[in-house]
């Protein structure tokens, strides 16, 4: 993804509905990727917007009794009020009933129809309303949308088509030879899945008869342009695609467009033929992230475990939910939403260690430096674990940026927090100023804060208001907007008597209710029946849990794929596992067990969604399951052929 501009995108939005979870989170990923890449002096250009035509939007409208534009301005607000709460820096936001938009929509429609590459024909077959899509008979589930699952009707019209199939060798071959274009890996199989079927035409019409709201085909004012091909577009017009060469030869191609799987098809096979046809270079990448789940469900309107952002930051503030979402999820993988999860993760990472971490550090430096920030003084070995973590977390993060793996990278970010705090705790400067040792005591300090300054400085794209105060108490008021990227790489940029802020707690800690004691059971009532009369509770050392505990803890069949022992640690092997279409390391203290080569394409259980960790310097993205009793050791495993990714529970 290295190039001389970054020009990330969002899907852009249906405005038939309120915005959910999943809208804020591809924006606030969109948003941090833009934000890192301007940390890193990359000229960017960050592009989101709302999809108004079609006709979910035009039923919307008659059921508010309202004109479809009416119902686009009305709604169109909801998405940006949310982005301006939610601290997003887009530097465009497209509306597809725009006239530069539309401008170009035609003039790319006229351009394919006058050189053969759409044409007329009659049509038939199931036509989804919600996905505003045609299906083919074999295409249907069970006699509804493959896609939504929900029905469909059969229609026969008069169409315009876009000669898409002409161009499925060509795709299939640009695909193969471009790893980058689709990531995740397994998204890229999918699509190539996809292509091993015969392509057909793509429907670009729809009968102004049935739907008038789109816009209309330059060559048949009886029909407007089929929703899908009006909206991709917007990447392209919004960067001055036919009306401005200068600006388009700029951004595009862009660098990344970041979209849900459930709209993989339409982006990694409708879009690149439709470029392919119009002669415009391809996309760098597509990536397709998963989806935010309640529990082990999808959200779902008509379900109501729909998500709504809104509520979340009035609750907890904007930057602990834009660290929750982009912390939570691994890209590419589904993710669980919970409120339990958010409020677990927010006190773990944010109030008890990089708030408590600030807390410490800047007390103590008003208390015992005069509120200035002490002189730097060379780290010695005692500071060796600190910086080296800290420096560390900055090129990973890079690396991360890169590959959008954004999650990794906290994690590596929060493991040089966590190296603050034992600094702190090893070190203990409360003892230091009661001993008088006041050289030693500003020594302490300084490194303490320098660690401070580095993370705050990485996690400013994710958390961009708490970081800048978090700056700002530090000193660093000229550079703590946006400080770049390669002073975080550098030891002991604080400055030596800048004045260092008192700082309300960043992230108070949420206090949870505390489960209510069980109600005891009427005198008559009969024992419940899924334990014996005779239980009391839970075995002796052991606190019961539910069954939302359980469905927070996601265990999944693994292959090892290669084993290693880690220097300088006896008891730790690496290993590399295939975890469905995924590869992971994972650290396990099994190395006194099991020798290495033993391990080479054993099944094993692991915990998928456990937070990765850095052990002796190396990172660990889960866990292996063992039985352990006394000296000996077992790895859990399954019965039978069970393929790598499967679930276990």
């Amino acid at each position: 993804m290295s190039s001389p501009t970054f020009y990330v995108t969002t899907p852009i939005y249906y405005v038939n509905d309120k915005p959910h979870i999943g809208h804020a989170y591809t924006t606030i990923l969109a948003d941090v990727l833009a934000r890192y890449h301007r940390l890193l002096g990359v000229p960017t250009h960050f592009l989101t917007g709302t999809d108004e035509h079609g006709q979910k939007v035009q039923r919307a409208a008659h059921l508010n009794g309202i004109t479809p534009q009416e119902q686009c301005d009305q709604t169109v607000v909801r998405f940006q009020q949310l982005w301006q709460r939610l601290e997003i820096t887009h530097d465009d936001f497209i509306r597809t009933t725009e006239v530069r938009h539309k401008t170009i929509v035609q003039k790319s429609l006229q351009d394919l129809y006058e050189r053969g590459e759409i044409y007329a024909a009659e049509y038939a077959g199931w036509y989804c309303v919600p996905c505003e899509r045609f299906f083919l008979e074999k295409d249907l589930a069970a006699g509804q949308c493959p896609d939504c699952q929900r029905g469909v009707e059969r229609l026969a019209e008069k169409s315009y088509f876009f000669r898409m199939s002409a161009y499925q060798s060509w795709l299939v071959n640009y695909i193969e030879t471009h790893p980058a274009f689709i990531q995740p890996e397994h998204r890229r199989q999918e699509t190539l899945g996809f292509l091993r079927q015969p392509l057909t035409d793509l429907c670009i019409s729809r009968p102004k008869s049935r739907l008038n709201w789109g816009i209309e085909l330059p060559f048949d004012r009886d029909y407007v342009t089929y929703v899908w091909f009006d909206a991709l577009v917007n990447y392209i017009s919004a960067v001055g695609y036919g009306a401005d060469a200068a600006q388009f030869a700029r951004w595009w191609p862009a660098t990344v467009h970041l979209i849900g799987k459930d709209i993989l098809t339409t982006h990694t096979v409708y879009w690149p033929t439709m470029l392919k046809a119009l002669g415009v270079e391809m996309p760098t990448t597509v990536f397709a992230h998963g989806w935010w789940l309640v529990g082990r469900d999808k959200m779902s309107k008509s379900v109501g475990n729909v998500v709504d952002p809104m509520d979340m930051v009035t609750a907890y503030g904007v930057d602990a939910f834009r660290y929750f979402l982009l912390a939570e999820m691994s890209l590419g993988q589904d993710a669980s939403f919970t409120e339990d999860a958010f409020v677990t993760r927010y006190n773990a990472d944010l109030a008890n260690d990089l708030g408590n971490l600030a807390s410490r550090i800047i007390k103590m430096i008003r208390r015992n430096q005069d509120g200035r920030m002490p002189a730097p003084s060379e780290p010695g070995p005692e500071e060796h674990e600190l910086v080296e973590l800290t420096l560390g977390a900055v090129g990973h993060m890079q690396g991360r940026v890169q590959a959008l793996q954004l999650d990794r990278g906290l994690a590596e970010i929060m493991a040089a927090v966590r190296a603050g705090n034992r600094y702190f705790d090893r070190l203990k400067p409360w003892s230091l100023a009661k001993a008088g040792d006041t050289a030693a005591l500003a020594r302490v300090l300084y490194h303490a804060a320098e660690c401070l300054r580095i993370v705050s400085g990485l996690l400013l794209p994710v958390m961009p208001a708490k970081m800048t105060e978090l700056r700002r108490a530090l000193g660093l008021v000229e550079d703590a907007a946006t400080p770049a990227l390669a002073g975080l790489s550098r030891w002991g940029g604080l400055r030596a008597g800048a004045d260092v802020a008192d700082l309300e707690a960043l992230f108070p800690r949420i206090e949870t209710k505390p489960a209510a004691p069980p109600t005891a059971a009427p005198p008559t009532a009969a024992p419940p029946t899924s334990l014996p009369p005779t239980s009391a509770g839970a075995p002796e050392g052991i606190a019961w849990i539910g069954i939302d505990d359980v469905n927070r803890v996601h265990l999944r069949v693994a292959k090892i794929l290669s084993a290693e022992r880690i220097a300088g640690a006896d008891r730790l092997l690496k290993l590399s596992l295939e975890v469905g279409p995924e590869t992971r390391q994972i650290v396990a203290g099994i190395a006194r067990f099991y020798d290495p080569a033993a391990l080479l394409g054993r099944a094993v259980i692991v915990v998928a969604n456990l937070r990765p960790a850095i052990l002796h310097g190396v990172e660990s993205q889960g866990m292996l399951l063992a039985a352990k009793q006394g000296s000996r050791l077992q790895l859990l495993s399954v019965d039978g052929d069970i393929p790598s990714g499967a679930t276990v529970g």
